[in-house]
């Protein structure tokens, strides 16, 4: 990847919906040109999908949480199937250390959160953080630094 190819990144990260001759316009090439490039991102699956962003609290989650969660391992298949089905569930990653997963979620209320963990509580120990606010919310992936 080139620096052409970060900033048609960073562009699309910022707006997704932007056309193809605006992006041309912006990175000074022509709209066959840009769009065979954005083409080759996608194809090589650095550029994995466009996606809307939604306001939670706006769309009715009042509560977002994150849950740290340890599940032995025989459980972990069933777990993750589990989590599969509950659409609340936005995030979950497998991590090092203590925990085995750690879960982004929203919930329409805490009784609503109560429930979910709950559900989830079945395969492990849970420890719920609830989010007040998001000073740094989710940003544009940038290019990386050169390496020396």
């Amino acid at each position: 990847m080139d620096e052409l190819d970060w900033k048609l990144l960073s562009l699309l990260q910022d707006n997704a919906r932007m056309t193809y001759t605006e992006l041309a316009r912006q990175i000074h090439l022509s709209v066959p040109a840009a769009t065979e490039r954005v083409k080759r991102l996608e194809d090589a699956g650095i550029i994995e999908g466009y996606v809307a962003k939604v306001n939670a609290v706006a769309a009715g989650y009042a509560v977002s949480a994150l849950i740290a969660i340890t599940v032995p391992q025989p459980a972990k298949v069933k777990f993750l199937k589990l989590l599969d089905t509950i659409p609340q569930i936005l995030e979950c990653h497998h991590v090092t250390g203590a925990d085995s997963y750690i879960i982004r979620l929203v919930a329409v209320s805490m009784a609503s959160l109560e429930r979910l963990i709950e559900q989830i509580n079945l395969y492990g120990e849970t420890r719920t953080s609830i989010v007040m606010s998001t000073p740094l919310p989710p940003r544009a992936l940038k290019q990386p630094p050169a390496s020396k």
